[in-house]
């Protein structure tokens, strides 16, 4: 069995969808199960939707005639999403009434994308004569805990999902809502937006699956961003801890939690594109074969703010830093970068407000700034602890594009090299670290 992952742009209409639908066709003899997105933009235009709808208007029309047109353009008939339709527009006029949007009606809101366009890319496919039978995900078992927004299936989940995929019948391919799921009360959650990669990680892991594709428009993970660099080109293989790494940092085509079920369970994940199912893509592995070069790849995290800690008090004391981060730690906030001296600690996150609560309970220890607008760039690669001044490379290539380093952080035999900039100089810094890494 495989498990295959179809973003938003892979199922965004019907031209995409009819290569979607070959896709799976080749693959039938692997036994796939097939996780989907929403069509591209709708999960956008029913959060807006839930907004102006707390604000008072309740109208759906900007989702409907976007999912409508799609559903249309496939061939199905007005009735198969009539009942959601419905359940929406009750849903928009609660939240008008109320005037309130809470993060358990956004989670509800939000999942209306992937269950519309499951149903209708399983209707299609049937028609298309494929077997396949649409299923929300909690019907499998997939449980979650009530954390809206950010939820996690609970214990046992994995037992649950493979006594359900065991009993439907062997020759049909089920077509499976990615992103969601619901708690052990029946209230609808979601996993976190982008989050139907790993749904398709979790779900891998728990049937044992032979590998995880996750079908997007990209060859694969590239040695870049492509909408920076023009020459970013593909990376035929990784390891497991270089994936995770950039996709936390900001590549654009995993998310950020979905290589962690597949490590656990050993299960590679293949990254291919859509538009070109014919190229190998990427091979995520725990043990993949050696590149030649130092750097696997670059990626950048925009919308960071870095709070910064002067304290003489820090000096030869021991538990200052304890203290700090316990501050950090009742305020909730996730530190991206961190960087210490003796007289002063600076910390970054993309969580502004939360960072500035943290700065304000932090004045009494010494002086605080707070500045926002700022990128952490990464360089990423299993040999970058090996190679002698390749930090120095990286640093002058900087200098010579005129781009100031505020942090830097690169630990003992880490593979990650971070550096801190402002926000407008990303467009500069990604083609020279590009020019200099991959294409001399």
């Amino acid at each position: 069995m495989i498990v295959m992952k179809f973003g938003g742009s892979s199922v965004a209409n019907r031209p995409q969808i009819e290569k979607v639908v070959a896709i799976v066709r080749a693959a039938q003899s692997r036994r796939p199960l097939v996780v989907s997105s929403a069509h591209k933009g709708v999960t956008d235009a029913l959060v807006a939707t839930a907004h102006r709808a707390a604000a008072g208007d309740p109208d759906p029309s900007a989702v409907l005639d976007l999912q409508g047109g799609v559903a249309s353009a496939l061939g199905c008939t007005p009735d198969l999403l009539e009942g959601l339709f419905g359940e929406l527009r009750d849903l928009l006029r609660g939240l008008a009434l109320v005037r309130e949007l809470s993060p358990r009606s956004l989670d509800y809101i939000s999942s209306f994308g992937e269950r519309m366009s499951t149903r209708c890319i399983a209707d299609f496919m049937r028609r298309e004569g494929l077997p396949a039978r649409q299923h929300d995900v909690w019907d499998l078992g997939f449980i979650t805990d009530s954390v809206h927004g950010r939820a996690r299936p609970t214990a046992g989940f994995e037992a649950r999902v493979r006594e359900s995929i065991a009993a439907l019948p062997a020759d049909e391919i089920p077509i499976i809502t990615g992103f969601i799921g619901k708690d052990s009360q029946g209230a609808i959650t979601t996993v976190g937006r982008n989050g139907s990669d790993l749904t398709a990680s979790l779900l891998g892991a728990a049937l044992g699956a032979e590998e995880v594709q996750i079908w997007s428009d990209t060859d694969g993970v590239l040695t870049g961003d492509p909408s920076v660099v023009a020459g970013a080109r593909n990376i035929p293989h990784m390891r497991f801890d270089e994936a995770a790494e950039l996709a936390y940092f900001g590549s654009r085509v995993l998310h950020p939690s979905t290589l962690l079920p597949a490590v656990e369970a050993d299960i590679p994940v293949r990254v291919l594109n859509t538009n070109r199912p014919e190229h190998p893509g990427t091979v995520i592995a725990h043990d993949p074969p050696k590149l030649e070069r130092a750097a696997t790849s670059i990626a950048y995290k925009e919308g960071q703010s870095v709070l910064t800690l002067t304290s003489t008090r820090m000096f030869g004391r021991a538990g200052f830093l304890a203290e700090l981060f316990g501050v950090v730690e009742r305020h909730g906030v996730v530190l991206d970068m961190l960087s210490t001296s003796e007289i002063s600690v600076s910390m970054t996150s993309d969580d502004h407000a939360g960072l500035a609560r943290v700065r304000d309970d932090l004045a009494a220890m010494g002086t605080c700034t707070l500045e926002s607008g700022r990128t952490i760039m990464v360089i990423v690669g299993r040999e970058m602890p090996t190679r002698p001044g390749l930090g120095a490379d990286i640093l002058a290539a900087m200098a010579r594009e005129g781009i100031n380093v505020e942090m830097l952080s690169h630990a003992r035999g880490s593979i990650n090299f971070s550096m801190l900039m402002r926000d407008e100089a990303v467009a500069k810094a990604v083609p020279a670290l590009h020019a200099m890494l991959f294409e001399g």
